[in-house]
């Protein structure tokens, strides 16, 4: 198999890049205006299990784990990082200042315990590399990110459990992802 990557590879790169960079602005946008309930100068919730609900950007802040771990299989971690970067920016456009403070920190901080997690997790499986390190930042995650948005960690077993849903529902996919990178190869560097 050759290092030079093909295009395949790289469209799939760059659609992992822009569904991960866009995750953070959807995630704030969702918890201003989509729920089942919207409290008053607070988040709009969703149900995610019987009696338990979560701010609504939960839905889309568990996927962005896992698609943090695709784009730095695929393209490495500075793009990771890069990617990190751009939704916290994007985000800023969308939400109001004090949740666009609380999601990057939160995400930052997050996705970058993420990383730590998947990058010598990796050469065990790719499975299990992306649902231990999207477990330790999606707590990481919730804990910075109720505290800086609405002081409380109140809502922290929903964000948990919201987010876990979305981490195992995508596991089908790592799965199919990891038994299609036989017919591929990673960009060169994108192991660091």
């Amino acid at each position: 198999m050759s290092n030079t990557p093909d295009l395949r590879w790289k469209v799939e790169g760059i659609a992992l890049i822009a569904a991960f960079t866009l995750t953070v602005p959807l995630a704030n946008w969702m918890i201003g205006n989509v729920g089942t309930v919207c409290v008053p100068d607070g988040p709009c919730l969703v149900p995610v299990a019987p009696g338990l609900l979560a701010p609504s950007g939960v839905l889309v802040a568990g996927l962005a784990f896992v698609l943090r771990d695709f784009v730095q299989q695929r393209l490495g971690a500075i793009w990771a990082i890069a990617a990190i970067v751009a939704g916290a920016a994007i985000s800023a456009t969308i939400a109001p200042p004090a949740l666009v403070i609380a999601s990057a920190a939160a995400f930052l901080v997050s996705e970058l315990a993420d990383m730590a997690v998947f990058t010598p997790l990796r050469r065990r499986g790719l499975l299990l590399a992306v649902f231990a390190s999207s477990i330790v930042g999606l707590f990481v995650d919730t804990l910075i990110f109720l505290q800086l948005a609405f002081g409380s960690t109140d809502l922290m077993w929903g964000q948990v459990v919201g987010k876990s849903w979305m981490v195992v529902l995508a596991l089908p996919l790592v799965h199919l992802l990891q038994t299609r990178r036989t017919s591929t190869a990673p960009i060169e560097g994108a192991q660091a």
